[in-house]
């Protein structure tokens, strides 16, 4: 039997809500970031995607969900945490109390193994108003998470600045090619049209997995090296 010297891969989990989540074949091209975000890496580094559409902090627990990673995640591992959208609804949490201890728990469960927790704040929804600026709608939850990874010492990906520099410098008409827009009868699996602001295609999957991609390389994370050129 031949030695086995290669090193066994870094995992990075993600937890999320459809905006990072794998979409059903029925819903294609929708996509979200964790869907293409293997691509970037070599194989070094293998891609865990546990994020699911509506999910938010306490749902995914609730679920079971953070669960089954905490039952796999090995030291030095990484478990990149992006929720706020569903917090919003009545099913989720409050900006400034329960969604930062929901947080918590997601941290303090990743050290607890000998794993790096990564927060990354929402991505924005497209939301111009008539002046063509982007709206946020994201209420408190962007800055909430922030103020976690200030207390918890946490590395932050602020995908909520990113996007927003991202669809202004796009514009209106043109940051509608990174979500699911067709008119009718242009794609299959839309034959009735679509106009979605919040769930990205592949290609814009692909653009917002570049923004985290950034971030990584800005944290100096040492899984930087393993990220293809």
């Amino acid at each position: 039997m031949a030695n086995k010297t290669t090193k066994p891969p870094i995992n990075i989990y993600l937890a999320g809500d459809s905006t990072v989540a794998n979409c059903p074949p029925n819903e294609a091209p929708m996509a979200g970031w964790g869907q293409v975000f293997q691509s970037f890496f070599t194989d070094d580094v293998k891609i865990h995607n546990h994020a699911k559409g509506g999910a938010s902090t306490n749902s995914f627990i609730e679920e079971g969900r953070l669960e089954t990673i905490f039952g796999s995640i090995q030291s030095g591992d990484y478990l990149f945490i992006q929720f706020g959208h569903n917090d919003q609804k009545s099913y989720g949490t409050e900006a400034y109390t329960t969604y930062q201890s929901y947080l918590t728990e997601y941290i303090e469960g990743a050290r607890e193994r000998g794993a790096i927790p990564i927060l990354i704040t929402s991505v924005h929804r497209r939301n111009f108003d008539e002046n063509e600026v982007l709206v946020n709608t994201l209420g408190d939850y962007p800055i909430s998470m922030m103020e976690v990874a200030k207390k918890l010492e946490v590395p932050l990906i602020d995908l909520w600045a990113k996007t927003a520099k991202l669809y202004q410098s796009l514009g209106v008409e043109g940051s509608k090619q990174l979500f699911t827009w067709f008119n009718a009868n242009m794609h299959p699996n839309y034959p009735n049209g679509i106009q979605d602001n919040t769930h990205f295609c592949e290609a814009g999957a692909r653009e917002i997995g570049k923004l985290v991609i950034e971030g990584i390389k800005e944290l100096q994370l040492p899984i930087t090296i393993f990220i293809k050129e």
